[in-house]
């Protein structure tokens, strides 16, 4: 039951940042909303190594979470004062 309802509210916050995504105005808010979906898309990986029993799927998480911020480091850096 618990599953069901955090896998719903997975999908409802994958669409709400879609939607900030496509209707953002700026680079800034695009850039957001892309980091705010690998953060989604980690609970996710979490939630299948919790519900599939293997829990190597964290390792992967970890690793994905780790260059996620490493590229919106980049990204920021970017944007600031070019590379």
């Amino acid at each position: 039951m618990m599953m069901n309802i955090a896998g719903v509210l997975i999908v409802f916050s994958i669409l709400f940042c879609v939607i900030r995504l496509i209707i953002g105005r700026t680079v800034v808010d695009r850039v957001v909303a892309i980091d705010t979906l690998t953060v989604i898309s980690l609970s996710l990986i979490a939630l299948y190594a919790h519900v599939s029993g293997r829990f190597i799927y964290l390792d992967v998480a970890l690793v994905y979470g780790l260059l996620s911020f490493l590229a919106v480091l980049a990204i920021a850096r970017f944007l600031e004062k070019g590379l």
